[in-house]
């Protein structure tokens, strides 16, 4: 079996779509198609159910898709040590980030080592930190540079990087803004705009009002920290946004008598994933 049949084959069958994994892969279509079609003659037996446009595995599929992730990792397993033992750095580096971080805390990174490091294919996902993390533990990337979860994962390394300072906010004319200071009861009458309930930041706000017993009313949800500053310049609600945000005058930030909020954002990788010489030197790039 050809390893780009099967980087074709897992890529169906995690996306659903063979549309889909062609944008993965930057394939056409029909070259997955062609790919799929090879590996199952190969076989002989089909790998997906096609029911109009809906697929899904057959049982042969489902059996060779935890195979075919095995070996495929195994193969760039030992590209990578390979490579290493040349202490060459090169190959391919696999990143997952959150949009705040990689748009405000990671392009001076990026610049540096993509300018140092000409021959290594930087592969970059913008993605929710919460689906980082399980994207970087199910081995689809080296690295994760995200806000880290408030209870350490014991099955990843994380490090601290950056202490990002958060900040209650609003728009100038908001009836909020007319206070000296601002009260956790002052805000929970108001309408507040905040990232998924899902999210780590998020869980730090809920947990200030739940702790004092106050309601918290989230009327809109928006997982962009750029798009829910703008919300909030607005007026159409008040928000938690990092020091990163708010430099421009866009938004009043608040003054409260709660303390400082602060998350964590870090890097993360698997344990038991060794990091290639692209990921080392990145992660020291990353640390200064």
């Amino acid at each position: 079996m050809d390893t780009q049949h099967l980087q074709a084959f897992v890529a169906v069958a995690e996306t659903g779509s063979f549309s889909a994994a062609g944008q993965r892969l930057h394939l056409t279509q029909p070259a997955v198609s062609k790919r799929i079609a090879t590996l199952e003659q190969q076989l002989d037996s089909p790998l997906f159910d096609r029911v109009g446009r809906q697929i899904s595995l057959t049982h042969a599929g489902l059996s060779l898709l935890p195979n075919a992730k095995r070996i495929l990792q195994e193969v760039a397993d030992a590209e990578r040590a390979i490579t290493d033992l040349r202490g060459e750095v090169r190959g391919r580096l696999s990143i997952a980030t959150s949009h705040h971080i990689g748009l405000h805390r990671l392009p001076p990174t990026l610049r540096h080592f993509t300018e140092r490091y000409p021959d290594v294919k930087l592969d970059l996902h913008f993605l929710d930190s919460e689906q980082a993390y399980e994207e970087v533990l199910q081995g689809r990337f080296d690295l994760g540079i995200v806000t880290l979860a408030p209870e350490p994962d014991p099955r990843m390394t994380e490090e601290v990087i950056w202490r990002d300072h958060l900040y209650f906010a609003a728009a100038h004319n908001h009836p909020l803004a007319a206070h000296d200071t601002v009260t956790l009861e002052d805000l929970s009458p108001w309408q507040a705009i905040l990232p998924d309930t899902n999210t780590y930041t998020t869980g730090l706000i809920q947990a200030l009002f739940s702790e004092r017993g106050l309601p918290l009313s989230v009327g809109m949800v928006t997982n962009h920290l750029d798009t829910l500053k703008m919300m909030v310049s607005i007026g159409l609600g008040w928000g938690v946004l990092p020091q990163t945000l708010l430099g421009d005058g866009q938004v009043q930030v608040l003054t409260t008598e709660q303390p400082m909020i602060t998350r964590n954002l870090g890097a993360i990788h698997h344990r038991q994933r060794s990091l290639n010489n692209a990921a080392r030197v990145f992660l020291q790039l990353l640390k200064g």
